[in-house]
């Protein structure tokens, strides 16, 4: 069995900038990545997806976006951001790795891979993310429905569902994106349990990231204060709100009930549904983690304080929507939070 010092799991952005701040803290970590590339996530993501932080606020540590810097990158130009990122880095990165269990041992933990592969690592970070795990609802009489059902990790474009009726249901930024390109070519409704929230892109010429950066409020420890995180708004230059008020796409309450190819509404009316798209978000997706006594609550959820494991001070976790602040889980707020979890391990293995 071979082993090392630290092994990270996942090689999205999240598994990166660990790696980087582990590198920086004098270790030298593994990342095992299950995909072919260490890109995480995003070669899946739907074609259009753009990001809504600008390039100089959407960069991990130690390599800024290049060319301007006031874009908002597209999905295309974050994965060939995230290749030379892992390019550049002074780490181990294996891909094709799928981990599929952790267990402890002794100091340290046995990493078991797809295949039979196992490292033996004295720290491990779970950074896998959550796009394994998409979230569907409990939604009235989905199981009856027989049109399309499919969540937004499936979803790539419109052209398939041209000249269709088309339902997206959610309130976030995905899904007013997504229901605004698909209006363009098919009858598109965005269901959602209240009124979408919106929130100016920009402010005093200045996109708002600018403020929450030098605020400080992108970055403050929230997570312990809040109870039930809120759902952000909808960022917006004005596109988006004027699609809305022009019912393109028209925003209704949540339906009743579906069942055959039909969907009712609250106000009792039915018509005929082509296909509903599912945007509801992602939960954590640490199958992996279920057998290490403590690592995981009863919900399957991960148990941590700030991302640091209580059961087991070897692990840590990185890349959690919230784990420390409202940008944990994105480009441009990971890092800090890598660090933080880079610095807890090195102190840890230190003392052991």
């Amino acid at each position: 069995m071979e082993h090392v010092e630290a092994v990270v799991i996942g090689g999205g952005q999240s598994g990166l900038a660990t790696a980087h701040a582990l590198v920086r803290a004098g270790l030298k970590p593994v990342v095992l990545e299950a995909s072919d590339r260490a890109a995480g996530s995003w070669p899946r993501y739907y074609d259009s997806l753009t990001l809504f932080s600008p390039a100089r606020f959407s960069a991990l540590p130690g390599m800024p976006f290049g060319g301007d810097l006031d874009r908002y990158p597209h999905r295309d130009e974050v994965v060939a951001y995230l290749t030379a990122y892992a390019d550049r880095l002074q780490a181990d990165i294996r891909t094709g790795r799928r981990v599929i269990a952790v267990r402890a041992d002794g100091a340290g933990f046995t990493v078991e891979l797809e295949g039979g592969g196992q490292l033996w690592a004295r720290a491990v970070v779970a950074a896998s993310g959550s796009f394994g795990c998409p979230h569907r609802p409990d939604l009235p009489d989905l199981e009856t429905f027989a049109g399309q059902v499919l969540h937004t990790a499936a979803y790539r474009g419109p052209a398939r569902f041209a000249g269709q009726r088309v339902v997206v249901v959610g309130a976030g930024n995905s899904a007013v994106q997504i229901a605004a390109e698909l209006a363009l070519e098919s009858r598109t409704s965005l269901a959602t349990r209240a009124p979408v929230k919106f929130a100016r892109q920009h402010l005093l010429g200045k996109d708002l990231h600018f403020w929450l950066t030098h605020t400080g409020l992108d970055t403050a420890p929230l997570a312990r204060l809040l109870k039930t995180p809120p759902a952000p708004p909808v960022l917006d230059d004005g596109r988006y709100r004027a699609a809305l008020t022009a019912s393109i796409p028209d925003r209704r309450p949540m339906f009743t009930r579906l069942t055959n190819d039909r969907v009712t509404w609250a106000d009792g009316t039915t018509e005929r549904l082509d296909a509903l798209i599912l945007a509801t978000g992602y939960r954590p997706h640490l199958p992996y983690l279920a057998g290490l006594d403590g690592a995981l609550d009863p919900a399957g959820h991960p148990h941590h304080r700030g991302g640091a494991s209580p059961a087991h001070p070897g692990l840590a976790f990185v890349g959690l929507e919230w784990q420390r602040s409202l940008s944990s889980n994105t480009l441009r707020g990971v890092g800090l939070d890598a660090a933080r979890a880079a610095c807890r391990l090195a102190a840890h293995l230190a003392r052991s």
